[in-house]
């Protein structure tokens, strides 16, 4: 079901201050700026931030797949709770999150039909 790891969105109270740290962290420039959303292209991956995420659920990941409809699905019948509904979030990417069970936090699914997954640009521990 999962294509892999796409994107982690981080809660960004203050986007002016959270978009400087980050950019300065990662030594480079988002590829996406607008109120409401940042993002990075970090190694293939998508490191983000959101102004309107609530701090509580801190970040939340999101797996690739290839219908989120039906990941979504099968995430309930496997015993997740609904937390928001899949939704087109824009440029025909569609995602959804749900809370795991037993006390789990929140695990996202992710449509992206723009995303391509690339091997890293550096070697070495961690890579």
């Amino acid at each position: 079901m999962f294509l892999g790891l796409r994107t982690t969105i981080y809660p960004a109270a203050n986007l002016t201050e959270s978009t400087a740290w980050f950019t300065g962290l990662l030594g480079i420039e988002p590829y996406f700026v607008e109120e409401f959303y940042v993002g990075y292209r970090v190694n293939g991956y998508e490191l983000a931030l959101d102004p309107n995420a609530d701090p509580e659920h801190g970040p939340i990941t999101y797996w690739g797949v290839a219908d989120a409809d039906a990941a979504y699905r099968r995430l309930l019948a496997a015993g997740a709770v609904a937390e928001t509904a899949v939704s087109d979030v824009g440029d025909a990417i569609r995602a959804g999150t749900v809370r795991l069970p037993h006390g789990g936090g929140l695990l996202g699914v992710i449509e992206n039909p723009h995303f391509a997954a690339v091997e890293a640009e550096s070697s070495g521990p961690g890579r």
